[in-house]
């Protein structure tokens, strides 16, 4: 029934699993994932012709890029091919349920058809969630799936990523809303996928922390400093002062004023906690980002300072290491000194591109304002043309629709563009053609988002990962928590494997003595 492609073996193992339980499947970025998708989705119409498959995906671009995979290898003939999206009526929507025997869609649309009653899913046979690391707490995704397991009269479930995750509880939470009973699991080391991937080769390159750049760090530090040490004084602050702790505190104290918890020591923490944070985050595109970006977020304190906007900017403005921070700032960019990350990175991509005849390179950074600087050093390079590749958000923020990232992705995969300058919007999902290089502007802290940026490269041609560091800073704390978390990522999915197989022979044992006792 496939057209256009053969199965691989690994892929064929992996089949015979999720058809006979609910599966997760996780495999590197470019494995193929959707064709096994595609294989149970025949298998499932095979056995229920009059029942539907239901595709999700977190997206309506990945949506239609997995309805345009299934057409591609499916004969017209074989199914009614559907895409559900806001843009279509639910009353419309509601008509095409009726007729259409594959339905990809968001997880959004389907859940609100589903509360409003529009149709039911008991003659579905079949739920796919790709992205299924995001089936977690008030996602859709876990509605959509409960209320299937519910209604389904044959249900069988599928799930589909890269990396669930590092942590045991939300892997488990994972399988337990999909109702997951395997895990099928490959890495680009896997025996019987290893034949089928190209040779990667990772660089890790380090820049030196700028000396004169301390005349900026220090007196931010210092402010930071008598801020942990005020919300200590104030019998706030238990926990080592790092800003996931801030984070967890900041809520703790918004929490009590919202309860009516008004004291002068809880309103005179919750500034302190703003102040401390707000530093962390400017700290930390000091020490990893570029120096335009962190003047730009000082400016942004400023502005809401100057509107009134809390007690804590009005504060910190005040404060005169502050001050210093922002004057010694504007005196290095008029100077034209940088962070030489942003130097490294014009390097690299010249190096780079003179390798190859079609050069075609995505450059990663957390933080829009970098990738725009980023974007503007690299189109000063001859024969670059580079593009910023960034999520929705309001224009004057630089966001892009999703027509406006279509638009760009076809330009990029034709070779107009061969550079894309992206935040975390070109990690996961969309299909982006084949890069020779991939470039970290900074380590990542999460294994899910280390693995999907490193996952486009490498998958039909040689490819390489480069990933910039600044020696001392949190970078280098970034980099070993992904590499200690994908490693506790795979101890965790072998434990829950284990589990499945304990509790399957439990289950046979059971249904043996049921069997012997008749």
């Amino acid at each position: 029934m496939l057209q256009n492609i053969t199965p691989r073996e690994y892929q064929k193992k992996i089949l015979e699993t999720a058809e006979k339980k609910n599966t997760l499947v996780i495999l590197p970025t470019g494995i193929g994932k959707t064709l096994i998708a595609l294989m149970l989705a025949i298998k499932r119409i095979e056995l229920f012709p009059r029942e539907k498959i239901l595709f999700l995906a977190p997206t309506r671009p990945l949506a239609q890029q997995h309805l345009k995979s299934f057409e591609k290898h499916l004969p017209e003939i074989y199914a009614d091919m559907q895409l559900f999206t806001g843009k279509v009526s639910p009353e419309k929507r509601k008509e095409i349920w009726q007729k259409a025997d594959i339905i990809f869609s968001t997880p959004q649309t389907i859940a609100n058809d589903l509360k409003n009653g529009s149709y039911s899913l008991e003659n579905a046979s079949l739920l796919i969630e790709d992205e299924a690391h995001r089936c977690l707490k008030n996602y859709d995704y876990v509605f959509v799936a409960q209320e299937f397991k519910k209604q389904a009269k044959h249900a069988r479930i599928l799930g589909l990523t890269a990396s669930p995750g590092s942590e045991h509880s939300k892997i488990k939470e994972i399988c337990n809303n999909l109702g997951i009973e395997a895990i099928e699991i490959r890495t680009r080391e896997s025996k019987d996928v290893e034949q089928y991937v190209q040779k990667l080769q990772t660089e890790i390159v380090k820049v030196e922390f700028p000396q004169e750049f301390e005349k900026i760090r220090k007196p931010l530090q210092e402010i930071v400093r008598r801020k942990i040490e005020e919300l200590k004084n104030r019998k706030l602050l238990f926990q080592p002062p790092t800003k996931k702790n801030l984070i967890e505190l900041q809520g703790r104290i918004i929490r009590q004023i919202t309860a009516g918890n008004k004291n002068f020591n809880i309103l005179a923490g919750a500034s302190a906690c703003a102040q401390a944070i707000k530093l962390y985050y400017a700290l930390e595109l000091l020490e990893t980002q570029t120096l335009e970006s962190f003047r730009r977020y000082l400016r942004d304190i400023f502005e809401q300072a100057t509107k009134g906007k809390s007690r804590a900017v009005k504060q910190l403005v005040k404060q005169r290491e502050f001050n210093s921070a922002y004057i010694s700032t504007n005196e290095f960019l008029a100077k034209n000194i940088e962070h030489p990350k942003l130097k490294k990175t014009v390097e690299l991509i010249s190096d780079e591109k003179i390798k190859f005849d079609k050069f075609r390179a995505i450059v990663f950074s957390q933080y829009r304002e970098t990738v725009i600087n980023i974007c503007r050093e690299l189109n000063k390079i001859s024969d670059i043309k580079a593009r910023v590749f960034v999520g929705q958000a309001n224009k004057d923020k630089g966001g892009l629709t999703q027509d406006e990232q279509q638009q760009i992705i076809h330009e990029f995969s034709n070779g107009d563009i061969n550079i894309l300058c992206a935040t975390s919007i070109g990690e996961e999902g969309l299909d982006l053609p084949e890069v020779n290089l991939v470039l970290f502007y900074e380590p990542v802290p999460s294994e899910i988002r280390k693995i999907q940026r490193a996952g486009r490269t490498a998958r039909l041609m040689p490819g390489k990962i480069i990933i910039l560091i600044t020696k001392n800073t949190r970078d280098e704390g970034n980099y070993w928590a992904a590499f200690h978390k994908e490693k506790r990522m795979h101890r965790a999915i072998s434990e829950l494997n284990k589990s499945f197989e304990k509790n399957l022979e439990k289950e046979q044992k059971q249904l043996d003595f049921f069997k012997n006792n008749q």
